[in-house]
């Protein structure tokens, strides 16, 4: 099994307050220093494709205008962001949104312009025929109380690796399986007792090399909200949700040196997460936090508040570029050890 480790917890910031005007029966969202505006309706049902994005006021949970409001422009374009140089500021300060390629900047994004934004970005079989054994990760997104989460699971206690850590149903590809979503919704059916018929997978990511120099494939689906797990004692003591811009807008985050294998020199993520609700924390590292954390920038495409070593203007060229870098330096110490 191949599990990964995860926490969050969400840092709720206030908007300041909208102003709208109406022009031929319409509602139009007027600009601001602060850019999108709150939808007055406060509408959840999903969005046909021409629909703007805005925040309520008092949560910031956003919500789509389904044809109803047209969005106002930001006053000042935000300039270009480069995430590898941020600094972290204060939690309860909201790092600047900007439009990506003419779309609204998002909080809490929809499923509708997620699914969009993932498929973008989908990297399909690009590095499947890599010369390294395979495994792959479910990342099961799921909208609750009208924000986007991620689904986890603690691995169960007495297994030889990683035990008790927090991570994505997944593990070890199998003769059977045709590709890394087979692996993938194989092993989450015999985890959490997800169906795979249940998941709607919406695309593959850039992968990551695992301690035991694994090609690990994140694939990215979704989930209803109804479903509830059936955990595997053998394999998973605890399944949870968690809200996905926790892994941009951390509440308790560090970060913490990791030479790999092939003694590429990274940093790693490492998130803790109180659970409220069951008065509960995680601790979320290592290869699911890389995934989780890449995830949310996807989505959200805003600079978190926290270093990243990703271009988010180019997101997925840096994502490719930072792994075939880690895959070089891998070859490079096979090579050394002929």
């Amino acid at each position: 099994m191949c599990h990964i480790t995860t926490s969050l917890h969400l840092a709720e910031e206030k908007t300041s307050a909208l102003t709208q005007s109406t022009e031929g029966g319409r509602h139009r969202l007027l600009p601001s220093e602060r850019g999108w505006r709150r939808c007055p309706a406060g509408h959840d049902a999903e969005p046909p494709p021409a629909f703007c994005f805005s925040q309520r006021e008092d949560t910031g949970v956003s919500c789509p205008c389904p044809g109803q409001y047209t969005p106002g422009k930001l006053s000042s374009p935000a300039p270009a962001v480069i995430l590898r140089a941020a600094a972290r500021p204060s939690p309860a300060i909201s790092a600047p949104l900007r439009p990506q390629n003419g779309r609204p900047p998002l909080r809490e994004c929809p499923k509708g312009e997620a699914r969009r934004r993932l498929r973008e970005l989908d990297v399909a079989d690009k590095f499947s025929r890599l010369p390294l054994p395979k495994a792959s990760v479910l990342l099961p997104l799921v909208v609750r109380a009208g924000r986007l989460c991620l689904l986890l699971t603690m691995r169960a206690p007495q297994l030889r690796r990683s035990p008790g850590e927090v991570c994505f149903p997944g593990g070890k590809s199998e003769e059977n399986d045709k590709d890394e979503i087979d692996t993938a919704l194989r092993e989450a059916k015999e985890e959490v007792g997800l169906p795979p018929e249940k998941v709607e997978v919406i695309c593959r990511l850039v992968p990551g090399i695992d301690k035991m120099n694994y090609l690990v494939t994140p694939v990215v689906g979704f989930i209803e909200d109804t479903f509830q797990a059936t955990p595997n004692p053998d394999e998973v003591s605890d399944v949870f949700v968690m809200p996905l811009e926790y892994f941009i807008k951390p509440l308790n985050y560090v970060t913490l040196p990791y030479k790999t294998s092939s003694g590429y020199l990274t940093w790693m993520h490492c998130f803790t997460y109180h659970d409220h609700e069951r008065n509960k924390s995680f601790k979320i590292w290592g290869l699911t936090a890389h995934f989780a954390v890449f995830l949310a920038l996807v989505v959200f495409r805003t600079k978190p508040t926290f270093e990243v070593d990703y271009d988010l203007d180019n997101l997925i060229s840096s994502a490719e570029s930072k792994f075939m870098n880690l895959y070089a330096s891998l070859n490079e110490k096979k090579k050394s050890n002929l």
